[in-house]
């Protein structure tokens, strides 16, 4: 959803931060964390929905394409009991989250993650309860031959009766070669949908940072990706051997944005953007 931003007095703490954050000294992976993910949120939709599914919470979870895998560090702090995988071909931001658990988790914690630099599609798989893949990830894969072969190796390494949770994204403006900006504190973050293709429904994003002191880094991130839809999504899920694939969809609140309320629905609003869960269940 269109996020809005509201303008109000700086404190002297905001103010050092904002001079801080500049092309030269500001770290993409951070700012990226700052902008982009909500690990809290997503392990409280993972708790609920497998909670009201199965009548229990979950303990293992993998996290594909976890880059600095911030919900498996979200994820061992809630219960001592949970344990939490980690799955990236990137080494070096792979490492970047591993520097990071220093400094917010305990020893105990950090011994509750594994880490591996595995390509999805053919890593080595303990069977846990919930496996997720989170922004948007998994559509580096462009063909339908590639998708289903990643979700039946998701399906693999969950243990029967678990779960597969990802999430989605649409709307009518996830079609437009445009720029969106977000203001946050010490820098702006912009989304910049640079190419789509209706022929292919292949999109190049973006993601740039500008600061106050005029720098930019531009390009921080790219993401060369096949745009899936909804119906999509649900056919290869259910191809691939999961059953009762179900789409949350987000709320909306009185100024029109999304509310963060994600509600099992078989019909959504066809708005300008939006953001849904998928959930689907391994038999």
């Amino acid at each position: 959803m269109a996020s809005t931003t509201t303008k109000r007095p700086r404190s002297r703490a905001q103010r050092a931060v904002k001079q801080w954050f500049s092309a030269r000294t500001a770290d993409p992976h951070h700012l990226y964390e700052l902008a982009v993910q909500q690990p809290e949120a997503e392990c409280d939709f993972i708790d609920a929905t497998y909670r009201k599914k199965v009548g229990r919470l979950p303990a293992t979870l993998r996290e594909d394409f976890c880059a600095s895998h911030a919900v498996c560090r979200e994820w061992v702090t809630r219960r001592r009991t949970n344990r939490a995988c980690g799955i990236d071909l990137d080494q070096y931001v792979l490492d970047w989250g591993r520097a990071r658990q220093q400094s917010t988790l305990t020893p105990e914690q950090r011994s509750r993650i594994t880490l591996a630099k595995a390509d999805v599609l053919t890593a080595r798989r303990t069977p846990v309860d919930v496996t997720v893949a989170m922004n948007f990830s998994y559509c580096v894969f462009k063909t339908r031959e590639l998708m289903l072969r990643y979700l039946k190796a998701a399906y693999k390494g969950i243990r029967p009766g678990g779960m597969f949770a990802c999430d989605a994204y649409g709307g009518s403006g996830s079609y437009v070669e445009q720029q969106e900006e977000r203001h946050l504190d010490g820098f702006t973050y912009v989304w910049d949908q640079n190419v789509y293709n209706p022929i292919t429904g292949e999109v190049l994003n973006h993601i740039h940072f500008r600061f106050p002191d005029r720098t930019e880094l531009k390009k921080a991130f790219t993401y060369d990706w096949r745009l899936w839809t909804l119906p999509e999504l649900q056919e290869l899920l259910l191809e691939a051997g999961f059953r009762d694939p179900v789409v949350h969809w987000e709320g909306t609140a009185k100024d029109g944005t999304g509310d963060g309320v994600f509600t099992p629905s078989r019909r959504g609003e066809a708005c300008e953007a939006w953001i849904a869960y998928i959930s689907a269940w391994r038999p």
